[in-house]
């Protein structure tokens, strides 16, 4: 009778052992989630979508002032550039680039992996825009402004939880890409010109307009449209929905993820370069709106609280892919 006890106190005591773990473990990530905030978004979403900026064309002076300013809010931040040397621009020579636009740059931003560092996880968003006409500019702020503050904030999580000794286990690559609005440039020079070997990226995480809610939604505004999670990985889908049930708990909506859709957003923003090249990816997405690719898309138009909450999603989903075991597994051709 004193064996049985001792054993089913023993066990007792591994059991709240192990929870106290994953109980530590939990707290840990929403702690670091938690520093992503709808204060921080929405002044850097004022600044990068404001008039300073021109609308952001390819080439021109508004975009090269995004990218100083996407350089210096790296630096700030403590994060360094993979190519070294203070360079943060992934240079997009003009030959390269449809006909008159002039030479533009990818910026980029990495956290080394603390014990699988070759292994790439890539948070995307593209930071170009449509300019300027004769009259407006083009603010672009949730196209994809929303997408580009995102990934500093998550970028901003990642550093804080490098700091305190709980860093990714795998290498993340902040990639703000330029040229999406002329063909999905930057993203197609990026994987032809990688900064880690390719067959090294484990998933791209692509975020494109994620801070409105479309006309399908008004009544029912807790949501995101997932495309492309099944595409490539049946583990990177399962991995998406246990994360979202567990922390997030947005309505995922896969409308857009259907091959017959006439949309095709799936073969319109950067991760599709990716998934060309066999690397699992996830779009998030808000769905088009009256004020897609108008003047009137602007900062004060922006849910925040939705585009807090949507950024928290992809940064747990990150969080797990890159501290997992094994890397996600590609099953699907």
């Amino acid at each position: 009778m004193k064996h049985l006890f001792f054993s089913i106190a023993l066990t007792s005591i591994l059991l709240s052992c192990n929870t106290t773990k994953e109980t530590t473990k939990e707290k840990s990530v929403v702690t670091y989630a938690n520093t992503i905030t709808l204060n921080e978004l929405k002044t850097n979403l004022y600044t990068f979508a404001s008039d300073d900026f021109t609308g952001r064309e390819t080439g021109e002076e508004g975009q090269k002032l995004a990218a100083e300013f996407l350089k210096k809010q790296y630096k700030d931040y403590g994060i360094q550039s993979p190519i070294g040397n203070d360079d943060y621009f992934q240079e997009i020579p003009k030959s390269f680039l449809p006909g008159g636009v002039k030479a533009s740059e990818n910026v980029v931003a990495y956290i080394e992996g603390t014990s699988k560092p070759d292994e790439i996880v890539v948070i995307s968003a593209h930071y170009d825009h449509l300019g300027t006409d004769a009259v407006d500019i083009f603010n672009g702020a949730d196209d994809d402004g929303s997408g580009t503050v995102a990934v500093l904030e998550i970028a901003q999580a990642f550093k804080k939880a490098k700091n305190e000794g709980n860093g990714p286990k795998r290498s993340i690559l902040f990639l703000h890409l330029t040229a999406e609005e002329k063909g999905l440039y930057g993203s197609k020079w990026y994987v032809q010109n990688p900064l880690f070997p390719l067959k090294n990226h484990v998933a791209n995480l692509n975020i494109d307009m994620i801070g409105r809610v479309d006309d399908a939604h008004m009544r029912s505004k807790n949501y995101v449209y997932l495309i492309g999670s099944d595409k490539l990985s049946t583990e990177l889908h399962n991995i998406s929905e246990q994360v979202n049930t567990e922390f997030v708990n947005l309505n995922l909506d896969y409308t857009y993820n259907d091959e017959n859709d006439p949309n095709r957003f799936y073969y319109r923003s950067d991760h599709y370069n990716f998934a060309k090249n066999n690397i699992p990816i996830i779009f998030y997405f808000n769905g088009v709106h009256k004020d897609y690719h108008k003047p009137t898309d602007t900062a004060e138009k922006i849910n925040y609280e939705l585009l807090t909450k949507r950024t928290k999603l992809v940064f747990h989903t990150a969080w797990e892919i890159a501290n997992r075991e094994n890397r996600v597994i590609v099953d699907i051709k």
